[in-house]
Parts: structure tokens; C-alpha cells; sequence
């Protein structure tokens, strides 16, 4: 029975890295019922438990080498791993355990990665000497594309697929069990109150957006709506959103949860309307057909809108209210033409992200069969 080990930021409590590796984990078990899958992971135990896989301690040299010997590929992905941004130590982790795997001859999958920035040079000079040469790359956007291409790493040919959480559907989702977990919060879920979720996250010391952001929960509040804050980050958010409630003059509800990634988006199909900084926050509002509002803080941001034919509302270093209610105010003036509007874009991204697992598989069953190098050169 072929293994597979998946390598990412997983196990940290980061619901948006968890999502990816839901996502992950779904799409290739509908595909392939038997692959046998082990996830690194900084809480082994607690992810084989969630996730129903083998786990492996990210962080133990030997566990990690013992999990690629024993498997049949390595998928790198996804999310934003191969990035110096946070630090050339994040980009150098995940380079190295490709590079293991790649020593050990097995062949790297990247599967719907969001790549960089890497600014720095060494860094650039490691991807390009540590990525040329694996057996198949998608990205889920063009600029990361783009990236790879800037870096002088061209081969094999880089495929734009999309975002693994695109992948979900909203059929699969029990919206109950997040009816439950607003009314356990004290929510009103009469149709007379509409739902707006809030997804902020802390950012370089800055202040003035949670002011901006508060200031738009309380205007909302004042014309009917009831504002839910959903961290994606635990506990990080949780402070953050706890905040941004005491900036406000009108009431609002933070959840405290630590929540399952299925828990989540089941929360997040009960709104009416998302604001939110977290990347994976938004892409589960468009995918449970949520109209997104984003604040931008990153370029995975405004790529992910870009995909969805937007634009993010404001970016957190230049918070402007106006432009934040423009775009909120456009969504709750007309939200069924929001919504039609949101089904359109959403529906074309799905089925690109099912093809970062179909060739995922491909080369898995190339390897299996010996063929080293179709493998290589798909």
C-alpha cells in the first residue's frame, strides 16, 4: 500500500494551516482510499487523532528521516511555506526536508503552495538550488508562479491550481453544529438578526486598524446587525479580538473556542458577511458562500481576491473607514446579487483545486511503477 508524508505548518493551532491540511487530506482520500498518509506535525498526537493519520514530531531528525525512508513521496504544502518573511529559519526548515527526501530518492510533490516573498539572498539562492529538479510544482495563484519563475526555477513546469480549501464544499458542511456554538455564545439567531463575522489578527504593533475596525462593528451594530468575532489563531486572535470589543461602544460576541476545522466553517456559513485579515478565514467564507470583506496585511491577501475578482477593502498599515463601509455597504445593500456573484467566481476555483490532488497521485503512481523519469519531467 503506497505512503505518503505531508509536510507543513501544521500542529500550532493556526485554523487556517489546519484547513489546508483538511482540505488536503479529504481530496486525496476521496481519490484514493488506501494511501496510507503521515503528517509532520509540532502536536503528533493530538493531529493523528483529528485527522485519523500517522504523525510524526516535525521537529525530530529521526523521526522525520524514518517517515520519508518508509514512504513513497513527500508533498510539500500547502500554505505559505517557502517564504523568509517570518525569518530565513521558517524557509531553511522546509527546504531541508525536502532536500531529505530528495537525498533519500523520493520524489516532492508541491502541492498548491502560495510561494514567498523570499527576499532575501541566500534564500533565493537555496530554492533555486533546493527546488529545481523536484518532480511537480503547483501554485495556487500566478504570482507565485511568478515568484518561482523571478527565482530562476524552471523545472519541471509549474501548474497554477488554487488554494486546497477551495476544494471544500458547502454540502459537506453541518451548519447546525455552528448554530449550536452561537447559541451556547448567547447569540440571536432569529432572520431578523443578520450575522457578520470578524476575523483580525495582530500585525507589527500596529493600532490603528483595530480602531477602524471597531468603529465599522459599531456602526453595523447601530443598523441591526450582530457582530461575532472569530478567531482563526488560538489564543493569539482571541487577544486580539477581545481588543478590538473593548474599542467598542456597542456589544458584540467573541468566541472562545478552540474550534475543529469542520466546527469553523460550519460557524462561518451562519454569517452573513465576513471581515477578515486571515487568509484561510476568507476563503472559507467564499467557499461556504459568504461574501468576504478583506483587510489586507500580506500579498496572499489581495492574490486570493485578486482570484475572486476583487480587491482587498483597505491595507492594515493604511486603514481608511470609508473604504472599509464602502465595500461592507455594497454587500449589505444587495447581498442574494453578492452572494449569485460569489457562487460564480468560487465554482471555477474548485475544480482547480481538485487537480493539485489528481496530480499528486499521478506522480505518485509514475514512482510506483519505476518510471523515474517521466516522474521527473512531467
Amino acid at each position: 500500500m503506497a505512503k505518503v508524508v505531508i509536510s507543513g505548518y501544521y500542529g500550532f493551532d493556526n485554523l487556517g494551516d489546519e484547513a489546508v491540511l483538511f482540505s488536503i487530506l479529504k481530496t486525496l482520500r476521496e481519490l484514493n482510499v488506501g494511501l496510507r498518509i503521515d503528517v509532520l506535525s509540532n502536536q503528533p498526537g493530538q493531529t493523528a487523532e483529528v485527522y485519523k493519520v500517522s504523525a510524526h514530531n516535525r521537529w525530530k531528525l529521526r523521526e522525520i528521516y524514518r517517515a520519508l525512508k518508509d514512504s513513497d513521496m513527500l508533498i510539500s504544502g500547502g500554505g505559505s511555506l517557502l517564504q523568509d518573511v517570518t525569518g530565513l529559519k521558517s524557509l531553511l526548515y522546509y527546504l531541508g526536508v525536502i532536500l531529505l527526501a530528495r537525498m533519500l530518492g523520493k520524489p516532492v510533490f508541491f502541492y498548491a503552495q502560495g510561494i514567498g516573498p523570499v527576499n532575501s539572498g541566500p534564500g533565493r539562492l537555496l530554492m533555486r538550488l533546493v527546488v529545481n529538479g523536484v518532480q511537480r510544482i503547483t501554485v495556487r495563484d500566478e504570482l507565485s508562479c511568478r515568484d518561482l519563475q523571478d527565482m530562476k526555477i524552471t523545472r519541471p513546469e509549474i501548474r497554477v491550481t488554487a488554494d486546497p480549501v477551495l476544494g471544500l464544499e458547502q454540502r459537506f458542511v453541518d451548519d447546525e453544529a455552528g448554530r449550536k456554538i452561537l447559541e451556547q455564545a448567547g447569540v440571536n439567531l432569529s432572520k431578523e438578526k443578520k450575522l457578520i463575522g470578524v476575523s483580525p489578527r495582530e500585525w507589527q504593533g500596529l493600532s490603528e486598524y483595530k480602531q477602524v475596525l471597531a468603529a465599522l462593528c459599531d456602526k453595523l451594530s447601530r443598523v441591526g446587525f450582530q457582530v461575532v468575532f472569530l478567531p482563526m489563531h488560538y489564543p493569539d486572535d482571541l487577544k486580539t479580538s477581545q481588543e478590538i470589543v473593548s474599542l467598542m461602544e456597542q456589544p458584540a460576541t467573541v468566541l472562545t473556542g478552540n474550534y475543529s476545522v469542520a466546527d469553523t466553517a460550519a460557524l462561518i456559513a451562519n454569517m452573513d458577511l465576513l471581515v477578515g485579515m486571515r487568509l484561510h478565514a476568507l476563503i472559507l467564507a467564499a467557499v461556504m458562500g459568504v461574501p468576504p470583506v478583506a483587510i489586507s496585511y500580506d500579498p496572499k491577501i489581495d492574490r486570493f481576491m485578486n482570484l475572486l475578482g476583487r480587491e482587498a477593502a483597505i491595507n492594515v498599515a493604511e486603514p481608511d473607514f470609508d473604504c472599509l463601509w464602502e465595500d461592507v455597504q455594497t454587500i449589505i445593500c444587495d447581498p442574494w446579487v453578492a452572494r449569485e456573484e460569489l457562487v460564480q467566481e468560487v465554482e471555477p476555483l474548485r475544480q482547480r483545486a481538485r487537480e493539485s490532488a489528481v496530480m499528486a497521485l499521478q506522480v505518485l503512481d509514475r514512482h510506483l511503477r519505476g518510471d523515474r523519469k517521466a516522474a521527473t519531467y512531467i
